[in-house]
């Protein structure tokens, strides 16, 4: 999934946390130890965050059993996290809080928030679920004796979107369910007002339109254009020229032309779910589309690749018939990102879905083996020439039947392939005097 981040992770962490009448009872034990005491009270006060963490780690690791413990390591995770930004202290200190108090809310919620960051950062699988499973333990928690039903709802109020998006991300980047993420983020909206979504929620706004992209029974797009839209009203001006082309992209090939966008984009600004009355018109189905493209284009080696191979997948017979009797045996430039390479065969992501997926749509069989300096590394994207380009003679295409998270495709398989490496411009030499010419006197 594509991410877009409007504000950082400390961002997030400006959600005023009630103190809690335990934290507020344990201020008032009694310390018998005088050094104990005075101990607690030098750490307590200090004015700089890095000292005043200093001070209480020592604390700890004088008195490990005070009867003040947890009220110091309340102190020392906000130290680290809002104070001092950092991670690894805060989910050292908020583990040790977890120790004392295993539903505290605020050590869940910084744990979250940060992990979240490392998962969306990271995509590592482990880190996405170890968010995820603290999410679910906040959103489990229980309210806690003593507090107040006020001081618990300003609490969880500002938790629990955060759980949710935490255990969509889970589901999007470690589980592949987007069904599932798609039901998380759509909690985690519906727990801001339309006001907040514009702030707060819309980076997930902006990831729910993406999970509605996706290959599969989730896939709907005018569920995502309308969430692109939302975005798209309410990105800071940076973001709008990055978010535009999906918008436009994908409600074009829903509805097939532009006309009633401006429309769409003035009734997203008004609230943050579609109106269970919104309709969009769809454009011609595939079939159609295709038969249009091919009966109006004078030039079909002129289409691009992606265009060559939704035709190969999706067109009436009639129509791909007349596609590849025009490209078989001729030369094309295979512009794409390497997924799999060897001295003989190079396989690449050619469309946007294809790359999406990181599966390969196009196989170059190469007309020489390569060397092993030669062969090209996962992830290295060909362009067209004059820059670095893998060239190929089509040769055959196979149709990959549609499974339940993907769509049908064809598999393009091209022979007699090579890599033209980019031309270097030769460099213009500086300009000599003709011989037995005098420059000019100065």
């Amino acid at each position: 999934m594509k991410k877009l981040f409007f504000a950082s992770a400390m961002a997030l962490a400006s959600i005023c946390f009630v103190v809690s009448p335990l934290l507020r009872a344990q201020d008032s034990i009694t310390i018998k130890d005088p050094a104990e005491f005075n101990s607690y009270q030098n750490a307590s006060t200090q004015s700089d965050p890095k000292a005043k963490a200093s001070a209480l780690e020592s604390f700890l690791q004088t008195y490990p059993q005070s009867v003040v413990k947890q009220a110091v390591l309340d102190s020392l995770v906000d130290t680290y996290f809002q104070s001092l930004h950092d991670s690894d202290n805060t989910l050292s200190a908020a583990n040790r809080l977890l120790q004392v108090d295993p539903n505290n809310l605020k050590a869940i919620l910084y744990s979250v928030i940060i992990k979240k960051t490392q998962c969306g950062t990271t995509q590592d699988v482990q880190t996405c679920d170890d968010a995820a499973a603290l999410a679910h333990k906040g959103l489990a928690a229980p309210k806690p004796a003593g507090i107040s039903d006020a001081d618990w709802k300003a609490q969880s109020g500002g938790s629990y979107p955060i759980f949710h998006s935490a255990i969509a991300w889970d589901n999007a980047i470690a589980k592949k369910d987007f069904k599932a993420a798609i039901a998380e983020f759509r909690a985690e909206l519906m727990l801001y007002t339309d006001d907040q979504s514009k702030t707060m929620g819309l980076p997930d706004t902006l990831q729910l339109a993406q999970a509605y992209l996706q290959p599969g029974p989730s896939r709907d797009l005018v569920q995502a254009v309308w969430f692109f839209a939302r975005v798209w009203d309410y990105a800071p001006p940076a973001y709008k020229a990055k978010i535009e082309p999906d918008l436009e992209r994908y409600y074009k090939k829903y509805h097939g032309a532009m006309d009633g966008l401006d429309d769409l984009k003035a009734k997203a600004m008004a609230t943050t779910f579609p109106p269970g009355t919104l309709v969009i018109t769809p454009a011609k189905t595939p079939s159609e589309q295709i038969h249009d493209l091919v009966a109006t284009t004078p030039d079909l080696t002129t289409l691009n690749l992606g265009d060559k191979e939704f035709i190969l997948a999706n067109g009436a017979k009639e129509d791909v018939d007349k596609l590849w009797s025009v490209l078989k045996n001729q030369v094309t430039p295979v512009p794409g990102i390497v997924i799999e390479a060897t001295a003989s065969v190079i396989k690449v992501a050619v469309t946007d879905d294809a790359k999406a997926a990181k599966t390969a749509d196009f196989t170059v069989n190469l007309a020489k083996p390569l060397t092993e300096k030669e062969i090209p590394a996962v992830g290295f994207e060909f362009k067209t020439p004059p820059a670095t380009a893998l060239i190929g003679t089509y040769d055959s295409f196979t149709l990959i039947p549609a499974t339940d998270t993907t769509v049908q495709t064809a598999q393009i398989v091209l022979r007699e392939g090579e890599i033209q490496l980019e031309k270097k411009k030769p460099a213009v030499p500086a300009h000599k005097p003709a011989a037995g010419h005098k420059p000019a006197a100065q």
